[in-house]
């Protein structure tokens, strides 16, 4: 089976029915997503005439439940039918996207109800994202895993290429209220998906699931000098390079002064070279070493540095797609060889650790990079935390390289 799978392509995972439903599905909803991720940043920066403290307080709550969540959302992967919880997270998620459009639409709402709805929309996200992660072997076998967590990647990134763009449209003809009432009708399509799926065909285990311990997921992650290496570089990578939302808010709105359609191209832009990543990505399945991915990281590090000094939109907006390639690479690759290489038994745990610190890490990288950027500047800031990334990617090479080659982990 792996090689007739191999001979089928990139789009290999696509044979599977259940993994089809749900990727269209997502498409859908991961465009709703971006349409509220832009109309939230907007509506804080623009119509509540909030600076980059308060944004950067939004988007820290929004993920502050990841950071409380992630590793019991693991635990409960392993322990119970993935399907059934992804209905709830869904269902709560739609719920509290159509709350905000509409109180927005209705001119109702206070920047105190944004940070409640974004921690409220959070917790449903933080519960979904390890669950979500580890389903995706259910729906393709070990076998197509890899290229599987490539394509969700694709999926993701293409919400990310058409939602800010369509948001854009929204907010300059309707302000921010459809964008929000746009990501909550998405939630329906996934959650009919998962009605829809033939339950005898997911891979499951038939592994006990009773009596799974986070502990052991964390103990079986120390035991590997791999995964250690390869999750230190992501909390670098993902509290201070992957920001582009407030970098993007901030740098658009303060420094080139930019309405909403401007800013929300910059996210359509970035997905381009996003998208691209994700698609070299399908393709990469046996390429994927701790070696080849803090690499990635690192040159990403650079590459924000750089965008930090584009002179104008154009030329900000040209050197974005290529920060957004290295940036996905490194995330697509850490990803898929965190899933690849773990037991199926100890998945949703080792997923939501891996999630508690590419998500969690936002409620601390995000409220002070908002505060830096109003103490030294929104370029300024930009070019530190391309330098951290850079350097967290560096120094975790050069203190791990020996227990990586012990291991052959390096090659």
């Amino acid at each position: 089976m792996p090689e007739k799978s191999e001979k089928m392509g990139s789009l290999r995972s696509f044979k599977h029915r259940n993994f089809r439903l749900f990727f269209f599905a997502n498409l859908i909803s991961n465009t709703g997503t971006w349409a509220q991720r832009v109309a939230q940043d907007w509506l804080v920066v623009t119509d509540l005439h909030r600076g980059g403290s308060e944004l950067g307080l939004v988007t820290g709550l929004q993920f502050l439940p990841s950071l409380l969540l992630s590793l019991y959302a693991g635990a409960l992967a392993d322990r119970l039918d993935k399907r059934k919880l992804l209905i709830l997270t869904n269902t709560g998620g739609g719920i509290t996207a159509a709350i905000l459009g509409w109180l927005t639409i209705s001119h109702r709402v206070t920047i105190s109800e944004v940070c409640l709805l974004a921690f409220s929309l959070g917790t449903f996200g933080a519960l979904d994202a390890p669950v979500r992660q580890s389903f995706t072997s259910e729906l393709v076998g070990k076998s197509d895993i890899a290229n599987a967590v490539s394509l969700n990647s694709a999926n993701f990134n293409l919400g990310r290429l058409v939602g800010p763009a369509i948001s854009g449209l929204l907010i300059a003809a309707f302000h921010t209220g459809p964008s929000f009432l746009l990501n909550a009708a998405s939630f329906v399509f996934v959650v009919i998906a998962l009605l829809l799926m033939r339950t005898h065909e997911l891979h499951r285990s038939t592994s006990e699931k009773k009596h799974q311990k986070i502990r052991e997921g964390i103990a079986y992650i120390r035991s590997r000098a791999d995964l250690v290496a390869l999750i230190t570089t992501v909390f670098f990578a993902a509290t201070f390079g992957l920001n582009f939302q407030i970098f993007n808010a901030l740098i658009s709105t303060k420094i080139f002064h930019k309405n909403a359609g401007a800013f929300g191209l910059l996210g359509s832009v970035l997905a381009i070279g996003s998208l691209s990543a994700a698609i070299v990505s399908t393709r990469l399945d046996q390429k994927r070493r701790p070696l080849f991915i803090m690499s990635f990281a690192g040159v990403f590090g650079i590459s924000l540095a750089i965008t930090s000094i584009m002179p104008t939109y154009l030329t900000y907006a040209i050197s974005l797609p290529f920060a957004g390639f290295l940036a996905l690479t490194t995330m697509i690759s850490a990803n898929t060889y965190v899933q690849t290489t773990t037991p199926q038994e100890l998945r949703g745990r080792v997923m939501g650790f891996y999630l508690f610190v590419f998500l969690g890490s936002s409620p601390v990288g995000s409220p002070f990079i908002g505060w830096l950027s109003d103490a030294i500047g929104i370029r300024e800031t930009i070019a530190v935390c391309g330098a951290i990334t850079t350097v967290g990617a560096l120094v975790t090479y050069l203190l791990m390289r020996e227990r990586l080659a012990q291991h052959k982990y390096v090659a």
